[in-house]
């Protein structure tokens, strides 16, 4: 199959021919339709990804395809289905899954895929000679890509595969950061700071919970734009949120949203919560930055929590969101900045490190 090889950190991706195993024993080859490209994606192209240690690699983790073929084993899918590729699939037997937290998974085949192999420290693809690990198990920018059963969930086959694919990060992340980490309740106010393709879906994810005030912050005026489509309320740019927020919330907003991964970013965000208030780290700071908050606004019990993949479990949230896409309640088209085949993928990383799309959508067949 053809893929996009990371061959070194901060060098261009290269489409090559890499060798694709069958599938294992609870493993899916799955034919992909569309793969987004997503700003995680970028940090382990520069080489700050801490999940991204061996190259060559393949990225990409936001797809959804057609099932080829199915290990043994496997009863969930079988070819021709049309799936979506999950970021993780938990194993449903961990202490973590035990408890009713399986987007905490840490079975031990969770914690070999998010390192890019099978449990065994194999993996299904090779170049050269070389073994190459998928990105958290899953290496998008491909042909195709052998995931673990529990990362497919099924969808139908009138759904447009190249739309549903952003739902399994971008979309997920975005709407579960409000549903399902921050819990925002019908009439409250919030705040999102940063609104490219995560940040435009937390927007439509307040929608969704019924807030009345919804605030969309950025340093493009474009995106502050398409945030109103999906939902805000009111734009800002970034920068001086506590003074700025205060003049349209007094006192504060509910909840705060920061999608920049910027911890000065989320320290503003932070402190323009009012007393009591929620803010939810979305986007993801560097590994080892650290973050200063004054701990007189803390002590006003306000929250800061973080999420990871807005909190999702696949089998539960993804049908979810293809629900309500097709009742015309989450707009998935309005994500779509431009689609492109494989061999214009440095083209479309360059375009979404600009901040000049949403979402590039790298498109096959």
């Amino acid at each position: 199959m053809r893929a996009a090889l990371l061959r070194g950190f901060g060098t261009p991706l290269q489409v090559a021919e890499v060798e694709v195993q069958a599938p294992g024993a609870g493993e899916v080859r799955v034919a992909v339709a569309a793969s987004g490209v997503c700003g995680s994606d970028l940090k382990a192209l520069d080489g700050k990804s801490p999940v991204v240690s061996h190259l060559p690699c393949v990225l990409g983790h936001e797809s959804a395809g057609v099932v080829e073929e199915v290990g043994p084993g496997v009863t969930a899918v079988r070819p021709g289905d049309h799936v979506i590729v999950a970021m993780n699939g938990p194993c449903g037997r961990c202490r973590d899954c035990a408890r009713g937290r399986a987007h905490l998974c840490s079975g031990p085949a969770r914690l070999a895929a998010i390192m890019g192999t099978m449990p065994d420290g194999s993996t299904r693809l090779s170049a050269d000679g070389r073994a190459v690990r998928p990105y958290i198990g899953i290496g998008a920018f491909a042909e195709k890509v052998v995931v673990a059963e529990a990362m497919c969930v099924k969808v139908a086959e009138d759904a447009p595969l190249d739309l549903l694919a952003l739902t399994a990060c971008g979309v997920v992340t975005g709407v579960g950061a409000v549903l399902n980490t921050a819990r925002v309740e019908p009439g409250a106010s919030v705040l999102v700071v940063g609104c490219g393709g995560v940040g435009l879906n937390v927007v439509q994810g307040a929608v969704l919970a019924g807030a009345t005030t919804i605030i969309a912050a950025d340093v493009v005026d474009a995106k502050l734009k398409l945030a109103e489509e999906f939902g805000a309320t009111h734009t800002l740019p970034a920068g001086d949120l506590p003074r700025r927020v205060g003049e349209i919330v007094r006192g504060g907003v509910d909840y705060a949203f920061d999608v920049t991964g910027v911890p000065r970013v989320l320290t503003e965000a932070f402190a323009a919560t009012r007393r009591g208030g929620t803010t939810v780290m979305v986007g993801s700071p560097a590994a080892d930055a650290d973050l200063r908050l004054p701990a007189g606004q803390l002590f006003a019990s306000r929250r800061l929590m973080g999420t990871q993949g807005g909190d999702a479990v696949p089998a539960r949230d993804l049908p979810l969101l293809v629900d309500l896409y097709r009742r015309g309640r989450l707009n998935l088209a309005g994500l779509v900045s431009e689609r492109v085949p494989l061999e214009e993928i440095n083209e479309a990383v360059a375009h979404v490190r600009s901040g000049a799309v949403a979402r590039s959508v790298i498109v096959f067949g």
